[in-house]
């Protein structure tokens, strides 16, 4: 079931970070549209992959820090720069979820760098998990907050969910994302895994210099420098240990 359909910024243009980003500046010249229940976003750091997820937390009432929607945790502060701006279009079922009653709400943002500040406060609470995650590894905190946080009908924004996560593990989130998006549930996950990223069905959105493009998991660079680095791993240490890019 899809939730959020496409993502736009209305009118000019403006100037500055993170417009300058090419993949931002593409959402405001272009528009994004969203085709599919698990929609992956790729690409290397600083190509605005974790921006764009927080902004759309921002625009469905999630603390983009990492929360639920609905709660007194929610974002009450400044949008980001691009959340203040962004339209994302949703369905009924994606208004009914997202900005329903706030009891109701179902929207849920898994950010790994920010996941133990969000335990220290709401670990033990109704709605969220009994598990302290403190007394767990970090891999299996993680699947504790995912369990209990991502199921069902709803929003799911992930941020690197396999910061912590092992090979195994990492398959295991497959399953879970794709039994998520069979019960109607909407996923949309920013990553360097090409493991996630091989979901049968799911969309893949490569961020880089051109802006955002629809790709195959087959064509992905990430891909393709995996296959490149595994098959003679030689061939990339000689420049990294010579101090070459």
């Amino acid at each position: 079931m899809m939730l959020l359909t496409r993502l736009r910024v209305p009118g000019r243009t403006p100037g500055g970070w993170p417009f300058s980003l090419p993949a931002v500046r593409h959402i405001a010249e272009h528009q994004v549209r969203l085709s599919a229940p698990v929609v992956f976003l790729v690409g290397e750091n600083g190509s605005g992959k974790s921006t764009i997820v927080e902004a759309i937390a921002d625009v469905c009432g999630i603390n983009s820090e990492g929360g639920k929607a609905g709660t007194k945790y929610a974002s009450t502060g400044a949008a980001t720069p691009l959340g203040e701006v962004l339209d994302a279009e949703l369905t009924s079922a994606g208004l009914r979820l997202i900005r329903g009653p706030r009891t109701r709400r179902r929207a849920f943002f898994f950010r790994a760098e920010t996941l133990f500040n969000l335990g220290r406060n709401v670990s033990g609470r109704h709605g969220f998990w009994e598990e302290d995650l403190t007394e767990q590894s970090h891999g299996e905190s993680f699947f504790t907050v995912l369990d209990r946080m991502v199921s069902g009908p709803g929003l799911y924004l992930m941020d690197e969910p396999e910061a912590a996560l092992s090979f195994g593990s990492c398959l295991r989130l497959v399953a879970l994302m794709n039994r998520v998006a069979g019960e109607g549930g909407q996923i949309i996950c920013a990553t360097h895994s090409p493991i996630l990223a091989s979901l049968p069905g799911a969309q893949i959105l490569e961020l880089g210099d051109p802006g955002i493009r629809d790709v195959l998991w087959e064509e992905l660079e990430l891909v393709d420098h995996w296959r490149r680095y595994l098959a003679k791993p030689d061939l990339y240490l000689r420049h990294v240990m010579n101090g070459d890019e």
